[in-house]
């Protein structure tokens, strides 16, 4: 961060325009808008299957670190993440990989830099006896196997996800997802977009479930990550209320983010617990906290403390997919770029979805994660629709390539959903296909699965 944002960030805010107008400032010109991936990896111990000790991840990144390529994030001395030229490693609380990638301008560009992240991290692990999965949520490992990361502010979102929920610590510490970050072009760009998303959530539930397991065993779900979430924090996960009413504007998304109770504030690097005391935003902007008051570093680390379908950070965000193979990885930046960068496709995704009342909508969003495709949406199913949605993905991304004059085609990244799309079997359906024998069968099983030998076709 360089010391005009960290300036910046230490603004006192006293009202909520100044939150209002710190999101509005995230938009950009159409011809800079970028596309981001944001990759989450299991890591798991290559002869067991188990989830990998923390001790072993911090020899991954200590070795990445000695490559020179990376360089180190320590956190009260403990390694927990690393920063690149371009992008960044992360662990999340129970030692998932994550890769915030660059901000590219195509998908090919965020290819070339997951790849080099794949490379690494394999080259780097293989010495350790570790394996990367994409997969949604930890195979064989329970809750109490699973390290936390050294992180003092899991600490304090541990204990308070114990009172807001029976599966906060399951999602922190055994799930993995897939984001992916788009731009806007102003604040009527962003309300669509964002309403957009979450008109699709339901479908990048069921086209992307890639989680059917807990403990070892079929978990009932296709994406027990979806389930997992769903039972975390109503306040903050799931569907954010009135976004796709008639009207809404970023207005809407702020009066919700005011209301969701606060973690903590950081200042001088130190946490200030909030969770005792259930400490609005709101209230914070009103009354301030321990002798602080406001900031826009506060408002920006509340608004990454959200974790609705959508988020604004300010750039948009969709949450929705779990992680995937690594031959798939890239299909979710490019079914969400092809939809949501392109008006008409844009357009058709509202026709499509607001043709069921609200009801309706959250019945096949609750019934998404379970039943995968074969959820019932009116007379039609989610496979139905996901045919539809991959063709007005493709004509997007072919008008976007066109209107930039490439000669690099982004369709491509599309075509390992479409064989899923029309068999309506999902990647988890496949694996639970899969699920018997002996531990080493199952694992075999997991590894031609989803795990990662190389960055993918």
């Amino acid at each position: 961060m360089t010391m005009q944002q960290k300036n910046h960030f230490q603004q006192p805010v006293s009202n909520v325009k100044q939150l209002r107008d710190f999101l509005a400032a995230g938009a950009r010109p159409r011809e800079q808008w970028g596309v981001g991936a944001e990759v989450e990896k299991l890591v798991v111990d290559a002869e067991t299957g188990e989830a990998a000790s923390y001790q072993r991840i911090e020899a991954l990144l200590e070795r990445l670190v000695d490559s020179r390529t990376w360089q180190p994030i320590r956190e009260q001395g403990r390694l927990i993440g690393l920063l690149g030229r371009d992008s960044s490693v992360t662990l999340e609380p129970g030692g998932q990989l994550e890769l915030s990638g660059a901000l590219c301008p195509d998908l090919h560009c965020c290819r070339k830099d997951f790849c080099r992240h794949i490379d690494d991290i394999l080259q780097a692990a293989r010495p350790l006896g570790l394996l990367f999965l994409g997969l949604g949520v930890q195979p064989f490992s329970p809750l109490k196997a699973i390290d936390w990361l050294p992180k003092p502010r899991y600490a304090i979102m541990r204990a308070y996800m114990e009172q807001t929920g029976d599966m906060g610590q399951n999602m922190m510490k055994q799930s993995a997802g897939l984001q992916v970050n788009l731009d806007f072009a102003d604040e009527a760009d962003c309300i669509d977009k964002l309403q957009a998303a979450q008109l699709l959530a339901p479908l990048f539930y069921a086209l992307f479930a890639n989680s059917p397991l807990l403990d070892g065993q079929p978990s009932g779900f296709l994406s027990t990550r979806g389930e997992i979430w769903a039972r975390t924090d109503q306040d903050r996960s799931g569907l954010i209320p009135g976004l796709l009413d008639e009207g809404a504007d970023l207005g809407c998304y702020i009066e919700y983010a005011l209301d969701v109770p606060m973690y903590f504030i950081v200042r001088q690097k130190q946490l200030f617990d909030m969770t005792k005391e259930r400490f609005s935003f709101r209230r914070y902007l009103a009354e301030g906290f321990a002798g602080f008051r406001a900031t826009l570093g506060d408002w920006d680390l509340h608004l990454s403390t959200l974790f609705p379908e959508v988020r604004l950070r300010p750039q948009i965000e969709l949450r929705s997919a779990d992680t995937l193979p690594p031959g798939l990885s890239l299909s979710v930046a490019a079914l969400s770029k092809g939809l949501l960068y392109d008006d008409a496709a844009r357009a058709e995704i509202h026709r499509l979805f607001r043709t069921y009342d609200s009801a309706t909508f959250q019945q096949v969003y609750r019934q998404s994660w379970r039943l995968g495709l074969k959820t019932p949406v009116g007379r039609h199913t989610l496979r139905d629709l996901a045919l539809q949605v991959l063709t007005l993905a493709r004509e997007g991304l072919i008008r976007q390539q066109r209107e930039r004059g490439s000669r690099f085609d982004e369709t491509l990244f599309l075509d390992g959903l479409d064989e899923i799309a029309e068999s309506g079997v999902t990647l988890a359906e496949r694996l639970l296909g899969r699920w018997h024998g002996s531990r080493q069968q199952r694992l075999k099983a997991l590894k031609e699965h989803c795990g990662f030998e190389h960055c993918g076709p």
